[in-house]
């Protein structure tokens, strides 16, 4: 069967690429600092040596629009198409051309039926930034195939939180029941606090330290029963407007299991928003 050889969960911010790659007087004040911590991390990939990377983002109204915006999709293209032109205009990402797994796509969505999710399905899934961003920190090579899984945090009625706790479970499970040799890592993104369009949105930090700290807190340690506890679908409204994308990493919880502690954690307060990056070892450290 498949072995689960890494469970990764970051912020995708799109101004990454950008940042790292500008020189002289384009180049941000914190820049190196953030490439510094991105490079520590991507490491936390590279040793697990996987061979298929299973992706969780959000589209970010891109591909999926109020006239048909399914809750959970599941890719299994051959390829994927990235990334989109106002993400190529706006933050200067690059085009890309990454290989779908359709093998594991297909074992996900038969499986993930099979256990009460209606996931749904795309044979022409274009990518955005949600997931080729995790790509360009975590493997720039963009060699490795990838199986891309989106959730649905932007359009209400949205999923409750505990049930992308429950689909995280669900794709451990199923991961792990794939008759294959293969090595996964699944990679999901989210963020913490967030203001999109708000009057919090360009402050020096996140709209909510206080929320970011407890955040972290939760998911470093693996408290699922606190973060649902005091995670609702009324309660993310208050740290920021757009902060339901908190939901992709409680989703990571679920893969990760509850009570088991990050083997990787840091964050970097980056103006308007909190990054944050965590990594966990299923099977214990990575040679």
């Amino acid at each position: 069967m498949a072995s689960i050889v890494a469970v990764i969960a970051s912020t995708h911010h799109p101004f990454y690429y950008r940042a790292s790659t500008a020189t002289g007087e384009d180049r941000p004040p914190f820049a190196d600092e953030w490439t510094r911590k991105i490079l520590a991390f991507r490491e936390t990939l590279t040793r697990a040596r996987p061979d298929v990377l299973v992706m969780v983002g959000s589209d970010h109204f891109h591909q999926l629009w109020l006239d048909n915006m399914p809750q959970f999709l599941v890719g299994k293209a051959p390829f994927y198409d990235a990334n989109w032109y106002n993400e190529e205009r706006e933050f200067g990402l690059p085009r890309m051309l990454l290989t779908g797994q359709e093998d594991l796509s297909a074992h996900i969505l038969r499986a993930g039926l099979d256990s009460g999710f209606d996931l749904a399905f795309s044979n022409e899934l274009r990518i955005d930034h949600s997931i080729t961003c995790p790509i360009i920190t975590l493997r720039p090579e963009a060699d490795l195939p990838i199986v891309p899984i989106y959730t649905n945090i932007f359009a209400p009625p949205l999923p409750q939180p505990k049930r992308f706790v429950q689909l995280g479970a669900a794709i451990r499970e199923i991961v792990e029941s794939w008759p294959s040799h293969l090595r996964v890592a699944v990679i999901g993104t989210g963020h913490l606090s967030l203001e999109l369009g708000g009057p919090r949105q360009f402050g020096p930090h996140g709209p909510d330290p206080e929320f970011d700290r407890r955040a972290v807190e939760w998911i470093a340690n693996g408290d699922l029963d606190g973060c649902l506890r005091e995670v609702t679908l009324d309660s993310l409204h208050s740290p920021g407007n757009a902060t339901h994308g908190f939901m992709d990493f409680m989703l990571m919880m679920g893969v990760a299991g509850a009570g088991v502690k990050a083997d990787y954690v840091d964050t970097l307060d980056l103006f308007h928003t909190m990054e944050a990056y965590f990594t966990w070892y299923p099977n214990g450290a990575a040679a």
